[in-house]
């Protein structure tokens, strides 16, 4: 499987694609950061943002995107910026018919490094151990993209068995309440 990574922002998004091979093994692509200059006007910025998603996308036909969860931040123009950024990527995907994950930042830390707590050092260092990297991704985004996708690869297949048993349970319930519905129905309502 190959996933797209993206962790939004407007002035540094990372990206970084990353295929997944049998077991938990993982094999990097690319990885960049899209960088918008601060001073231009917002939707130029966005503009920019989606031409570069579309390239990627044009470019290295993943067949999933994850994106980082915006989060609280104490500066709400800095998440808003974010949740711009991660909305323009889920709408080139989705224009694509590509299936967008959004991770939390404490699920990718934990799936690369075992702790949801880990700084950026961190990441970064498991990152590049992980994907046999012999230099660190920078800035930290570029890190942090290679690690969403990562995540995904790790976490999709427990997240599809945990769906499938959560539509396996509703099938059974609906199934359950129809069987007593029909036992209730043949008895007048009447219990013994």
């Amino acid at each position: 499987m190959r996933v797209f990574g993206v962790d939004p922002g407007l002035t540094r998004c990372g990206f970084g694609v990353v295929d997944g091979g049998p077991g938990r093994t993982v094999r990097p692509v690319a990885v960049d950061v899209v960088r918008t200059p601060a001073d231009a006007d917002l939707a130029v910025r966005l503009l920019q943002l989606s031409d570069a998603v579309e390239q990627w996308l044009d470019t290295y036909r993943p067949q999933v995107v994850a994106v980082e969860r915006v989060f609280s931040q104490h500066n709400v123009r800095t998440a808003m910026g974010t949740a711009q950024a991660g909305g323009v990527v889920a709408l080139s995907a989705a224009r694509r018919g590509l299936p967008v994950v959004f991770h939390t930042p404490s699920e990718v830390k934990a799936a690369v490094t075992g702790s949801g707590r880990a700084d950026k050092a961190q990441v970064t260092a498991m990152v590049t151990k992980l994907l046999g990297l012999k230099v660190a991704p920078k800035p930290a985004d570029a890190a942090d993209a290679l690690a969403l996708a990562i995540c995904h690869l790790w976490r999709a297949p427990m997240r599809s068995r945990l769906e499938e048993a959560q539509a396996r349970a509703a099938e059974l319930a609906r199934t359950h309440r129809a069987k007593l519905a029909q036992a209730v129905a043949k008895t007048g309502g009447k219990t013994e």
